[in-house]
């Protein structure tokens, strides 16, 4: 699909004093839609989906805090529930309310929680790779001592520390980093997601934008009764999209489902973790047919 040349509009909001960047897709007047992307990503990850929707809807699509071109967190502290508070004040600045939600990995598990918090929020979600971790692995990590998990996460937050972000030479070696991190791309899809993922260095090199700090695995979080239990308040049609080459546990095969009172999971043969982009005309397809 060709991208529309026009483009979306840079727009800037505020949430505990960060400065945070999101594009509008313009259309105002036609029912809300906004677009979450996944941990490490940008907002720009979303312009084919944006360019075929953006006439029927008001598209907006966030940098979560410490991506793309928002603001990096002072404390280097990355919180699922700080994700959640960022969502919720666009949402509410915007006077957005009842909107619909399309969210990818990180970006699907952050509308899952906020929608179970503000059901009467939220008209319809896609979630791509959301829920998050299996319940074998949510176990396997709640066996693990809360002293074992802090003194991991201490060590992890102190490697990152001195971890500065790498530097490419060139585009074409930041793209070659993309292309070996999701081969299902096509060349001008991967060239598009890096040049919008990069800035360049004082020396001429490039590095992501991303903050370090975002690698980080929280010592602790929501209990995964309580998760399940957000999941439970969610009212509106929830669709839960997985690709078929994908690491990521489907909720259909490991009982996750039965938590969610509205939702259906579709999965795609052909695509991996990032469906919408693997398989991006079926998931069009899928996206007119749900919404």
């Amino acid at each position: 699909m060709a991208l529309d040349s026009s483009g979306p509009t840079s727009r800037i909001y505020f949430s505990q004093r960060l400065r945070l960047h999101y594009v509008d897709w313009g259309n105002p007047g036609a029912p809300p839609l906004v677009l979450l992307h996944g941990g490490r990503d940008h907002c720009r990850n979303w312009d084919w989906v944006a360019t075929a929707l953006r006439h029927d809807w008001h598209v907006l699509a966030p940098d979560l805090r410490g991506h793309g071109d928002s603001q990096w967190s002072p404390d280097g502290n990355y919180t699922l529930a700080a994700f959640i508070y960022d969502l919720a004040q666009l949402i509410h600045q915007q006077e957005l309310a009842p909107v619909t939600i399309i969210g990818h990995s990180l970006g699907g598990n952050i509308a899952l929680r906020y929608t179970g918090i503000y059901p009467d929020n939220v008209r319809r979600l896609v979630a791509i790779e959301g829920v998050g971790a299996s319940p074998e692995k949510t176990a396997e990590r709640a066996r693990v001592p809360l002293a074992q998990r802090m003194h991991e996460w201490i060590e992890e937050t102190r490697r990152l520390s001195g971890r500065l972000p790498r530097r490419y030479p060139s585009i074409d070696d930041a793209l070659k980093r993309m292309q070996e991190a999701n081969q299902h791309l096509l060349p001008e899809q991967a060239r598009h997601l890096t040049q919008h993922g990069v800035n360049q260095n004082e020396d001429g090199t490039y590095s992501w934008k991303f903050d370090n700090y975002t690698r980080a695995n929280s010592a602790y979080g929501m209990p995964q009764a309580e998760i399940e239990q957000l999941w439970a308040r969610i009212a509106c049609p929830t669709l839960l999209v997985y690709g078929k080459e994908s690491w990521a546990a489907n909720p259909q095969t490991d009982g996750r489902l039965r938590h969610f009172r509205h939702a259906r999971v579709v999965s795609f043969d052909g695509a991996g973790h990032w469906v919408h982009h693997d398989r991006l005309d079926a998931f069009l397809s899928l996206l007119t047919e749900f919404l």
